[in-house]
């Protein structure tokens, strides 16, 4: 006669190896599901990130060390008018013809750290160099020779703060929504830091004041909340962001147009990126900003801006390559839009992770 519980044990003893093979396979499995989310979750940061600050948030424990330089030309030419018209083609007056030229030159360093899956942090510190040349002609005071008058300036700029946090996982359908908050300190020379110099016409009469050299910083705290929204879409991935700022006002002294209220700013934008490969990324997107009325108040007096608003859109193209599977480069061009923008921007960006 067969041992019945002899066999049942054989039995088990024989179905142990098995199930072990089952659970290490399973496991295996999860692991390179994980692998997978977290390589995809990156390929869609990567993307989204080329031409804005944007993407999912960076994993625990991840630190991201982001030296950028950036150039920003602007170039406006403005005429101020004081006459009459007798007919159409006839203008007696004074004409005033100006043309702005200025480079700002930004070399940034930013931090960020993943404290947890679905929260980071990052410090910006930025660097400023900022050049303006200023030529003008004033044409019935019987000269051909033009004014040109030049103004520099360097220094720290505004430290931003923020942080990001991840809504959801982006499954389902859904696109990753993250929410963001940003903190703009003034640590950089404000317009009213700066000292000042009298502006006076050919025939030596005071008729203005001008800085003597470029701010580097605006003088205000702002903040900033906003939410993006990054929706990948094989091959594409589209995204978008919305924030508005609120500046803070201040009294800057009755010297300087006494208690200040700079505008508000909406900000929006959208754009898409593809991947040629595993290793190249392009980019397109257009950002736009609407810049509120800037109020002045002074012996009880409220004063605003010339403008209700300023539109501020540019359009943006990138292009990243990865050089190591820590480390990125990415080369961002800029086209202004509006009158307002900057003429043009390069943007340059190493990140690497440790």
């Amino acid at each position: 006669m067969i041992n019945t519980p002899r066999i049942q044990l054989l039995t088990c003893a024989c179905l142990i190896p098995t199930l072990g093979f089952a659970q290490s396979e399973s496991n295996s499995s999860a692991q390179v599901t994980s692998e997978a989310a977290d390589s995809r979750a990156e390929q869609v940061t990567e993307i989204a990130s080329i031409t804005t600050d944007r993407g999912i948030v960076t994993r625990p424990g991840r630190l991201t060390i982001e030296p950028a330089f950036s150039h920003a030309h602007s170039n406006s030419t403005r005429v101020a008018i004081e006459g009459y018209t007798v007919i159409p083609a006839l203008l007696v007056g004074l004409i005033n013809i100006s043309e702005i030229q200025r480079d700002i030159f930004v070399t940034s360093l930013t931090l960020k750290y993943g404290i947890t899956s679905r929260l980071e942090t990052d410090i910006r510190i930025p660097w400023l160099r900022i050049s303006e040349d200023l030529r003008e002609r004033q044409a019935f005071e019987g000269t051909p020779v033009d004014t040109l008058r030049e103004s520099s300036g360097e220094g720290l700029g505004d430290v931003e703060l923020s942080a990001r946090y991840q809504l959801n996982d982006g499954l389902d359908g859904w696109p990753y929504v993250i929410g963001v908050f940003r903190v703009k300190a003034p640590t950089g020379d404000s317009p009213y830091d700066v000292d000042r110099r009298v502006v006076e016409d050919s025939e030596g009469n005071p008729i203005g004041t001008e800085l003597e050299q470029r701010p580097t910083g605006s003088g205000f705290w702002s903040f900033e909340p906003g939410l993006s929204f990054i929706y990948p879409s094989d091959p594409a991935v589209l995204f978008g962001s919305i924030s508005y700022v609120w500046t803070k006002e201040k009294d800057q002294g009755s010297d300087n147009g006494g208690r200040i209220d700079p505008g508000d700013v909406i900000r929006l934008g959208f754009g898409m990126g593809f991947a040629f490969n595993e290793r190249t990324s392009f980019s397109l997107g257009y950002d736009h900003s609407i810049i509120q009325r800037t109020s002045f108040e002074n012996n009880s007096d409220l004063f605003a801006s010339t403008f209700d608003h300023i539109q501020i859109g540019s359009l943006s193209f990138g292009l990243s390559q990865r050089l190591t599977p820590n480390t990125n480069l990415s080369l961002t061009v800029s086209v202004g839009v509006t009158e307002n923008a900057p003429s043009s921007e390069l943007t340059l960006r190493l990140p690497f992770t440790l």
